[in-house]
């Protein structure tokens, strides 16, 4: 029986940290894939299995829900956005605007008999009283429909149902596209400490 070629042992040897890298990257893929597959539960080898997120979907629902409602979108902020300063101008810019056209163009218009009893200046004062009044009354109004929200609107209970009604795929399509780019990384660890183990491997053997 002919000996084996020294040579062929040692091109099989080299090839080690390669296979590690390739079992590397396949053990981590497939830990990826099985975050989500089976999404329905499977008994394998007598065990109960399911993917990771479709079995904690209630779970995941439940915390996102309490992160939006608590550290992402409060009534709060809500509410001060709706008092500030920059908001109560905005939306007296756009009353103002609405009067302008409604006074000018709408009511001219529709009434023409009004332009002869009212003037420019008149026009011009009735709008501005107008705006006066209704701008008073933009602070008010924000705090209705802030009241009315906190009366009719949980974020957390919205967020929560959002997300437990969401489809296996559906809820896979939107962690893949949050986190794509991490479980990429996973899997190319795995093929980088795959590669670093063959090679420790390859230099045991080169030293026996």
């Amino acid at each position: 029986m002919p000996e084996a070629d020294p040579q062929v042992f040692e091109w099989t040897w080299c090839l080690l940290p390669v296979i590690a890298a390739v079992i590397g990257w396949g053990t981590n893929h497939l830990a990826v894939r099985m975050l989500f597959h089976p999404r329905q539960e499977r008994r394998i080898l007598g065990l109960r299995v399911q993917g990771v997120f479709p079995k904690r979907q209630k779970a995941l629902a439940e915390k996102l829900g309490q992160l939006v409602a608590r550290e992402l979108f409060s009534m709060e902020d809500i509410r001060k956005q709706l008092q500030s300063e920059e908001f109560i101008a905005h939306a007296t810019k756009t009353i103002e605007a609405k009067l302008d056209e409604f006074l000018q163009t709408y009511l001219m218009e529709t009434i023409p008999i009004v332009s002869t009893f009212l003037g420019s200046d008149m026009v011009a004062k009735v709008k501005h009283a107008l705006v006066e009044c209704l701008a008073k009354a933009v602070p008010e109004l924000g705090e209705m429909f802030m009241s009315h929200l906190e009366k009719n609107m949980d974020v957390e209970t919205v967020v929560r149902e959002k997300v437990e009604a969401f489809s296996s795929d559906k809820l896979e399509e939107m962690l893949l596209g949050i986190m794509k780019k991490e479980f990429r990384f996973i899997e190319w660890v795995g093929a980088v400490l795959g590669f670093v183990i063959g090679l420790a491997q390859l230099g045991i053997l080169w030293l026996m």
